[in-house]
This record gives C-alpha cells, sequence and structure tokens, in this order.
C-alpha cells in the first residue's frame, strides 16, 4: 500500500513538472509566435536531410535532395511578414534587435533567400561536390541570423 502511495506521489509530481516545462503560451488572437516557430520548424524537416547528405551520413539521393531544396524555397518567404509590430510578446525568442534594427534584419533574409536561391540551383547539378557548398552556406545563413536575432 506505501509504494503505490509513493508512486501515485511520484507519478503526480512529474505530471507537474512537465505542465511547467511548456513554457509560456502564444495566447495573441493572430498567434504570431506559434506561426512562426511552425514555419522555421518546417525550415529544419526540409534542410535536414540535405545537411544528413552534405555531410555523408546519409547516401546522396539527387532527386531527394532536390525536393529538399525545392520544399525549402518554398518556404523561405513565409516567416518574414509574421515578424510584425506587435509580434513581440512572450513567448518569442527573437530578440529586439528584430525591431530595433529592422534594416539588419531585412538583411540577413536577404542573405537568407540568396542562399536558398543557390541551394536550388546547386541542387539542380544533380552531385553531392555542388549540393555540399550551398548547404552549408545556407546554415552558415541560418546561423548567423539566429546568433544576432534570436535568443536561447
Amino acid at each position: 500500500m506505501r509504494t503505490t502511495a509513493v508512486l501515485v506521489a511520484a507519478a503526480t509530481a512529474m505530471m507537474a513538472l512537465a505542465g511547467c516545462s511548456e513554457g509560456v503560451k502564444d495566447t495573441h488572437p493572430q498567434q504570431w509566435v506559434s506561426q512562426r516557430k511552425a514555419v522555421f520548424k518546417n525550415f529544419t524537416s526540409a534542410l535536414e536531410p540535405m545537411g544528413l547528405m552534405a555531410r555523408e551520413r546519409q547516401a546522396f539521393d539527387a532527386r531527394a535532395f532536390q525536393a529538399s531544396a525545392l520544399r525549402l524555397q518554398e518556404l523561405s518567404t513565409q516567416p518574414w511578414p509574421l515578424f510584425t509590430t506587435d509580434s513581440n510578446y512572450a513567448p518569442t525568442r527573437a530578440k529586439p534587435l528584430v525591431w530595433e534594427q529592422p534594416e539588419a534584419f531585412k538583411q540577413a533574409q536577404d542573405d537568407f533567400l540568396a542562399s536558398v536561391a543557390q541551394l536550388v540551383q546547386a541542387a539542380q547539378g544533380g552531385t553531392l561536390a555542388t549540393a555540399r557548398p550551398a548547404v552549408e552556406q545556407v546554415q552558415q545563413r541560418c546561423k548567423a541570423c539566429h546568433d544576432k536575432f534570436r535568443s536561447g
């Protein structure tokens, strides 16, 4: 009987902790932050297989690579309009610089879009040798933007 009580107490405590770890909910009527997060998650889903191929952790498949590149290009313009002036609220991970330095943020977007266009062009070449540097460039653009404009 005592063991059951301990297990129930432990399970209740774990559920309470799990509830606390969810963080702040996006309660804004337009849910700008949630929409951005969903698009960026899709970025990752499109870019990750190409990165695995570029690092030779997965066999290079020219068709799959090209499909992923085109998917990333399709997604590449979607998050930027979601950075509205009224979208700087918790649970955003965007730094205030997004709104304080809009020209720099726009330049980071343009750099990313240019690298994605180069990736699509490289993917049409159908070889790992042309694809690898283009993937690395996109990843560098993502990292540079995150380093400057994203916290955490």
